[in-house]
């Protein structure tokens, strides 16, 4: 026979397995939950499912979470905040399609085209909260910040380690690509994490340069080739426009502040 166990003894054994099992959304839960189960007649079994669903729910929560801060984005955006008035020839079911992931689990590319302030950033970043929010891994970096980055390990002889860490990313998402002039070793650089995610794992770029115009940043111009022949194949191609949203909303709130 099983000897009886006080309340009090079982809560101190419920906290000490829980800590040793790192089970800690079960330890501040067991007691509020237990009442609940009395209260509402619930069996031993049903009362079990409600706390390991609790302790699941909260380790998908701070999943979520961490991945959000791992992707180190410069701000929050979600693509439900998207303004789709400020770039009519966005379809908003492809952004409903992107945003369910099907694509980087497809391996596909996405690239946002169009000039500055027309909501670039803004879609690039939502699609790596989204990727986030579903457990994935992800990374925003600027392309000059990445270059930068790749540099200084080539120089330091880590640069193997950075492009196998660049590869098993889920989502990189690389924003202001063709904003400035790379050279040689920079274009080289940034084409070894293009290659080494190529047809494998998912790349979603910003530029407000159109491809005809991506030799100027790469000055090889069979290397700007090649690096256009592996961002389109299969890609999901949005342009956003020439339009600035930034400049629409600025005059916006200049013209209520002065009807104010």
């Amino acid at each position: 026979m099983i000897a009886p166990v006080s309340e009090q003894g079982a809560m101190l054994t419920i906290e000490a397995a829980c800590r040793a099992l790192r089970l800690p959304t079960v330890r501040d839960q067991a007691g509020p939950l237990a009442e609940a189960a009395v209260r509402d007649h619930l069996t031993h079994r049903a009362y079990l499912a409600e706390v390991f669903t609790a302790e699941i729910d909260d380790r998908e929560a701070r999943r979520r979470e961490r991945r959000i801060v791992e992707a180190r984005f410069p701000r929050l955006k979600h693509l439900a905040e998207f303004d789709l008035g400020a770039a009519p020839s966005i379809n908003p079911a492809t952004l409903a399609t992107l945003e369910t992931g099907a694509w980087i689990d497809a391996g596909e590319p996405v690239v946002l085209l169009g000039d500055s302030g027309t909501g670039k950033t803004h879609l690039l970043i939502g699609l790596g909260m989204a990727a986030c929010e579903q457990g994935r891994r992800v990374r925003y970096v600027t392309t000059a910040g990445l270059v930068n980055e790749l540099a200084e390990a080539a120089d330091e002889r880590t640069l193997s380690r950075v492009v196998a860490r660049y590869g098993r990313l889920d989502l990189l998402l690389l924003d202001e690509l063709a904003y400035v002039h790379l050279d040689p070793r920079g274009a080289e650089l940034l084409f070894q994490i293009l290659t080494e995610r190529d047809e494998r794992a998912s790349i979603a770029v910003a530029s407000n340069a159109p491809f005809s115009e991506w030799g100027q940043t790469f000055t090889d111009a069979r290397l700007a080739a090649a690096v256009v022949d592996r961002l389109t194949f299969r890609a999901h191609i949005l342009e956003t426009g020439s339009a600035s949203y930034r400049l629409r909303v600025s005059r916006a709130k200049k013209g209520a502040a002065r009807e104010s």
